[in-house]
């Protein structure tokens, strides 16, 4: 089993450490699920260390070396006939830690921009008719956006982008598993840039 994040700066390669990367994989394959801990014991800080250096962030880079391991564990993609383990691991890390990057430019961008809206909507607004009615479209159409969420996706959003909390805090704040809150603040902005599609443009 994969250790748990308190574990994380734990590193002890006494067991398997004469075995070859490649051969403890394929032992995981073959159902040895002690055998990816052995790999985690090996390399958990070091991608740690790859992924905060990219991402300047102590929970989100945790959250990250937890999600590349378990991305191991559910999808072992690794084909040894194309390279070292330890290769396609640091190529794995790299290529999340981007993504992550990427994901997080867009919601910013996304949360920049509802923001801009709140400011709008906030603003005594003394133009003439026209920009009035504008306006109050545009506070109908956010309202209208924050119903189509759930109650954990509105309440995982705040507490993620308001309250500057890592999804980690947040799930042992709301008692749901981490992978749950995953999956609510990814389904959340999608709702909401469906729904404000022509607001966030």
């Amino acid at each position: 089993m994969i250790k748990t994040e308190r574990d994380l700066f734990q590193v002890n390669n006494t067991e398997g450490e004469q075995t070859t990367d490649e051969a403890i994989f394929a032992d995981f394959i073959r159902g040895d699920s002690a055998a990816l801990g052995i790999l985690y014991d090996r390399y958990g800080l070091l991608v740690y260390r790859l992924i905060y250096r990219m991402l300047k962030n102590n929970s989100e880079a945790e959250d990250l070396t937890q999600e590349i391991f378990l991305t191991l564990q559910e999808k072992p993609n690794y084909n040894p006939q194309r390279g070292s383990f330890y290769t396609y691991l640091m190529m794995l890390t790299r290529s999340r830690t981007i993504d992550k990057i990427r994901s997080k430019k867009s919601q910013g961008n996304l949360l920049h921009n509802l923001g801009k809206i709140k400011d709008l909507i906030g603003k005594e607004n003394k133009a003439n008719p026209i920009d009035i009615a504008s306006t109050e479209e545009r506070e109908i159409q956010v309202k209208n956006a924050l119903q189509y969420l759930s109650d954990n996706q509105r309440k995982i959003l705040e507490l993620s982008y308001y309250e500057g909390l890592s999804q980690s805090e947040i799930s042992e704040i709301l008692e749901i598993p981490l992978g749950t809150v995953k999956t609510h603040s990814r389904r959340g902005l999608i709702i909401l840039r469906k729904n404000l599609q022509n607001l966030i443009t």
